[in-house]
């Protein structure tokens, strides 16, 4: 890996939002995702699990995804020329990703280990992306409505009454990287109480 500031990586990367056509090999993906792994953990449970969708294993993927957003009502079922040319067009932008890793966790029913559990898989996510930035490649963490849905969870192999999904990350080489947007000021946001 590079000798680049931490600092500096924190401060330039950004969410990727277009891919070239060209796969992460699987060796570098497994040492972005093991920097991941360094996130701070309660109990040393490591909670985070991956499931890397790529190449052919795509497609299973990307249908349980649109099957999901018929299901919630976000695509019609009809079978309108208007409905198939966006279903259509949504599988084509979804297949070109190179890879998507759906990042899920086991369920815990007490509240405080449940933010627990979720808030290290959080800090997991962000350590991996600053990895990836650092070798060069992008990634874009989504939380989207599918992964709300029990009846996907079961259709890529989950079980929703234990398993909790946390984010989809898109990865791949960036096309283009977004310009910076600038932060708020942390003036604006921190209070300072000294008595």
């Amino acid at each position: 890996m590079n000798e680049i500031s931490i600092l500096h990586t924190i401060k330039e990367r950004r969410s990727v939002h277009a891919f070239e056509q060209k796969e992460v090999d699987l060796e570098t993906l497994n040492e972005i995702f093991t920097y991941g792994t360094y996130a701070p953990s309660h109990y040393m449970k490591e909670p985070w699990n991956i499931k890397l969708y790529q190449e052919n294993g795509k497609v299973n993927f990307v249908n349980s995804i649109i099957e999901s957003y018929q299901r919630i009502g976000m695509l019609n079922k009809n079978e309108d020329p208007k409905t198939i040319k966006m279903i259509n067009s949504m599988k084509e932008f979804l297949l070109a990703i190179p890879h998507h890793a759906l990042i899920y966790f086991p369920k815990e029913q007490d509240l405080v280990r449940y933010e627990e559990e979720y808030a290290a898989v959080c800090a997991f996510i962000q350590n991996s992306q600053l990895a990836a930035w650092e070798q060069g490649v992008g990634m874009l963490w989504t939380i989207t409505p599918y992964m709300h849905d029990p009846e996907f969870s079961r259709a890529i192999g989950l079980d929703p009454e234990k398993d909790k999904i946390a984010a989809v990350l898109q990865i791949g080489y960036p096309k283009s990287i977004p310009r910076n947007k600038g932060r708020t000021p942390i003036e604006e946001k921190l209070e300072v109480i000294r008595t």
